[in-house]
């Protein structure tokens, strides 16, 4: 039997990450006999290097979308992700990646779903429109606009009830198999 990572599971592996993310390593006291060190300013005439401040954005992966410990206990269950295109109706999210995590050495209808892309305010518009007139309900929250599935048809449930869901938000939409999944998506861009 392949196992199915739950709504609890996933609070699970939210705690573990948490809990690992905050083991640093404190750094040491300074001495008591340590003197502050004041630089002496100097002229010079030589141009001075200076390193660019900006990185070059990461790209989106299904390893990097979601949470670490996450990550590391759905390859310790022996899952693993297959990405596929981002759609939501007749709307494709070129910038986006959806994941879909399971045990592929088994036939079986169990699995992880998450998904992240950027998305213009008239792709919102329009993939939010599609679901509405699929059956999808609509919550406005603090963190934006939740599309969920109807219960009724949904092939799991987290605790509170909702199934499949997209959570809106300026300039992107994620997505997960149940709303409580959503908070394991981290990518931010």
């Amino acid at each position: 039997m392949i196992p199915r990572i739950t709504s609890a599971t996933a609070g699970a592996f939210l705690l573990l990450a948490a809990l690992t993310g905050c083991a640093g390593t404190a750094a040491p006291a300074p001495s008591p006999t340590a003197e502050a060190a004041t630089p002496t300013p100097r002229a010079t005439t030589e141009p001075i290097d200076t390193p660019a401040t900006e990185e070059p954005a990461a790209e989106i992966s299904c390893e990097s979308m979601i949470s670490a410990g996450t990550v590391e206990a759905l390859t310790a269950a022996g899952w693993t992700a297959k990405p596929k295109e981002f759609v939501i109706g007749d709307v494709t999210l070129t910038e986006g990646l959806l994941c879909f995590w399971a045990d592929y050495a088994v036939g079986s209808d169990h699995g992880q779903l998450y998904g992240w892309s950027a998305i213009t305010p008239e792709d919102a518009a329009s993939a939010q429109t599609a679901l509405l007139a699929s059956g999808w309900t609509r919550e406005d929250g603090p963190e934006g606009t939740y599309i969920t599935e109807d219960p009724q048809y949904s092939m799991g449930t987290d605790e509170d009830g909702y199934g499949m869901t997209y959570l809106f938000h300026d300039g992107w939409v994620k997505l997960a198999d149940t709303r409580q999944g959503l908070v394991l998506i981290e990518w931010a861009g």
